[in-house]
């Protein structure tokens, strides 16, 4: 299984990788782009039976070239055939194109630069663009079966790529933080992530803080490896949290917010649904597919809209407990058990097998 280390697929390939472990299968990590820092080493570490190898190629959108990214794909093939894989699951599709794997080969749809430029832009895409949209749509191709965390995103992936057959369906998941019962709740806001993404959209989040009369917290990097950064003046940044400090901060159960524009699924809206945090979102088809009924919604860059359902929730504590708990309900639809049983079943399905004598 191919991973990295920079955003959300780190945790996903994380958390898969600890319910397999349970179920029998054994996963060897090949981590592309920034090797892992210690906090995640330790993450990794803590898996039974899980080998890390570290590849000393680019991530697909840092890579400086088609051939960059190709040899990513031949070191992975290379790299499979050494551990006598039983089958490749990449959750960055390009370096499939061109590689030659003797496995079968499943690709997880996290997130691609085609579908980001047609929620976040218009016109034709830049040529740096253009060349890895290419790459990927031979990767997708080249799979046994392709894997998307949404419906929206399926059909959003199946459009961008003029996909024969949609994605498979299997949600998300997350292992659940080591959260102690909160004393009382805090008048406070948060929002996590990468929020040097334009798609996160943190900025709509600084111009509500400045609304706000209590904090509005944002943990999560500024800046990105790709160079892309955001200035913020107003919200309470506390840079990235290793997971010991998110628990800390989720475990008082503040108002969770995301104005994402862009978001295939949300790990950091589900850790925090499942910590009973009260969910405010930005009114988009993914989110409304995932948490509509367990949410408050707000139109996307409406930093009033967002600052009014904030401080309207922080001063009803019975609406704000009633929405953490459909949250935390909501999520339990999202569980990791029932991810596992997902991807065992498209594992089998390309194996052509029911076992789970399984090496990925």
């Amino acid at each position: 299984m191919s991973a990295d280390t920079v955003g959300g697929v780190w945790g996903y390939a994380l958390d898969l990788a600890a319910g397999m472990a349970q179920r029998g299968v054994t996963i060897v990590l090949a981590v592309l782009g920034p090797p892992p820092d210690p906090a995640q080493r330790v993450e990794a570490e803590g898996i039974p039976g899980l080998r890390l190898v570290e590849l000393d190629c680019p991530l697909e959108w840092l890579a400086g070239s088609a051939a960059e990214v190709e040899a990513s794909g031949a070191a992975l093939a290379a790299l499979a055939r050494e551990v006598s894989a039983d089958l490749v699951h990449l959750n960055s599709p390009a370096p499939a194109a061109n590689a030659s794997f003797g496995q079968p080969l499943v690709i997880a749809c996290h997130s691609c630069l085609a579908t980001w430029w047609q929620t976040m832009r218009a016109g034709p895409m830049p040529d740096d663009f253009v060349w890895r949209t290419a790459l990927v749509a031979r990767a997708y191709r080249s799979a046994d079966l392709l894997v998307a965390p949404s419906g929206w995103f399926a059909a959003a992936t199946r459009a961008a790529y003029d996909l024969s057959v949609a994605p498979r369906v299997v949600h998300n998941a997350r292992r659940r933080l080591p959260l102690r019962e909160a004393a009382s709740l805090k008048a406070i806001a948060c929002t996590a992530g990468r929020l040097w993404d334009e798609g996160k959209d943190a900025a709509t989040l600084d111009a509500a803080a400045a609304l706000l009369p209590f904090p509005l917290i944002a943990a999560g990097p500024t800046e990105g490896p790709n160079g892309g950064n955001v200035e913020l003046r107003h919200l309470r940044r506390l840079g990235r949290l290793p997971a010991t400090a998110m628990a800390a901060l989720l475990e008082t159960r503040p108002i969770f917010v995301s104005a994402a524009l862009y978001e295939p699924f949300g790990l950091t809206v589900l850790e925090a649904a499942q910590a009973g945090c009260p969910l405010v979102l930005s009114d988009t088809a993914g989110f409304r597919e995932l948490w509509d009924g367990a949410a408050t919604f707000v139109a996307p860059r409406n930093s009033g809209g967002f600052a009014a359902a904030i401080e309207r929730l922080s001063r009803d504590q019975g609406g704000r407990t009633k929405l953490g708990i459909a949250a935390q309900e909501r999520a339990t639809r999202y569980s990791l058990d029932r991810q596992v049983d997902g991807m065992l079943a498209i594992y089998d399905k390309v194996l052509g097998r029911s076992g789970r004598d399984v090496a990925a």
